[in-house]
């Protein structure tokens, strides 16, 4: 199955997103053209992630983006994402596709191992995702992952790739340039409680992608 992925991909965090702002945080993301949306909340009970979750896939689904879980494929399955996105524990993309089936997007963190890029793309993960590639305030601790390492990848795989790591308005092109299909940001999109200042990042880095 064909997904469209390509685009701005925002990634929820709670601890810059409280619950009670979560559903238009998200929207105003999506409103400035984010194309994917994950889920991504540790901290809270099952019950909350699935409650919260089933918000968001409902609100993904009125703006026409994909709504995806992070590292939690039964709670994908539970509320009908588009998919998950996995870490890189072992045997998570076959077990996760084994849940969810054919028709569903599985994306796997690769950090800049391209040989991690190479397992995924192998057990057939729907994307990879590069990264950190900037300083980052939620993995501050990640190597840095170089532009060449990311133009290797694109060279050597035929998934659609997912930069990551603390992009901003101001430094996501030369990511776009260098092969990536789709951004994910957390605080270069999410570090404000201005739902219009989300919108507008959003729409400015939704612009820097070629029109599909």
């Amino acid at each position: 199955m064909t997904f469209p992925l390509h685009g701005l991909y925002a990634i929820t965090d709670p601890m810059l997103i409280p619950d009670q702002r979560l559903l238009p945080t998200a929207e105003a993301a999506l409103r400035g053209g984010a194309r994917l949306l994950q889920y991504r909340d540790k901290p809270a009970s099952a019950m909350q992630r699935l409650e919260r979750a089933g918000r968001l896939a409902e609100l993904c689904r009125q703006y026409g983006a994909l709504f995806i879980v992070n590292d939690d494929p039964a709670l994908a399955q539970a509320v009908n994402a588009d998919g998950v996105h996995m870490g890189q524990s072992d045997g998570a993309v076959p077990a996760a596709r084994a849940l969810l089936g054919a028709n569903k997007i599985i994306g796997v963190s690769c950090h800049g191992d391209l040989a991690l890029a190479a397992k995924g793309a192998a057990e057939g993960a729907d994307y990879l995702a590069l990264g950190r590639f900037y300083p980052s305030h939620t993995k501050p601790e990640a190597p840095p992952v170089t532009l060449d390492t990311l133009r290797e990848a694109r060279d050597r795989f035929a998934q659609p790739l997912v930069a990551i790591g603390g992009i901003t308005t101001d430094n996501a092109q030369p990511l776009i340039d260098a092969g990536a299909n789709m951004i994910a940001l957390i605080h270069g999109l999410f570090a404000t409680a201005d739902y219009g200042e989300i919108e507008v990042r959003a729409r400015q880095l939704s612009r820097l992608f070629p029109v599909h």
